[in-house]
């Protein structure tokens, strides 16, 4: 590893300020963790995402003397990341489509929600929890995604999503509960 790889996010940060080209470097640690997140969020396709991705990079750049050492620097790029998605969605009036996340993720989400082991569900309950989830408000997918499926702890949810911790853990709950009545409306019981 070079020496520029070993640094923390705060001196890259710091470095990026002087020279533009370390920038690259910030963008090489997280370009994957925050690829996957906007997959996840928007369930567009590859190109969109590295699109989307590209101006999330961006602005990220742009914002670097506003960043807040007191937060993670992932927390604060996610944060940047979840702000653009919400924007994009507001300027196509779509709303995000869920069906590629991979099954093993829809199945930490089903697991947090309705406490099942793994092993006992079967392809055809997945696709049909995914179309439940497919249904859910963004608010309650967004969280239930950095939860389950991005394993963030409740502070970092927080800080991504400029939320108190009792609103983080609230939306978190009724995200699990509004997943179950769906299932339960749907009839869908493969538990």
């Amino acid at each position: 590893m070079s020496e520029k790889e070993l640094q923390t996010d705060a001196e890259l940060i710091e470095l990026a300020k002087q020279d533009p080209e370390l920038f690259g470097l910030l963008m090489e640690r997280y370009q994957v963790q925050l690829s996957h997140y906007i997959r996840r969020l928007t369930q567009l396709g590859q190109d969109d995402v590295q699109d989307l991705l590209q101006e999330v990079f961006i602005k990220i750049y742009q914002k670097l003397n506003e960043y807040d050492e007191v937060l993670k620097f992932s927390s604060w790029a996610y944060r940047i990341a979840h702000n653009h998605i919400i924007d994009y969605f507001r300027k196509v009036g779509a709303r995000p489509k869920f069906n590629s996340l991979e099954d093993y993720e829809w199945e930490k989400i089903i697991g947090a929600s309705v406490h099942i082991e793994k092993d006992i569900m079967n392809r055809d309950c997945v696709e049909k929890v995914k179309v439940c989830i497919s249904q859910l408000p963004i608010k309650y997918k967004e969280v239930l995604i950095l939860r389950f499926v991005e394993e963030k702890e409740y502070e970092e949810i927080m800080d991504i999503l400029k939320k108190p911790k009792g609103s983080v853990a609230t939306l978190i709950a009724r995200g699990k509960e509004t997943l179950i009545r769906e299932l339960k409306e749907q009839n869908i019981n493969c538990f």
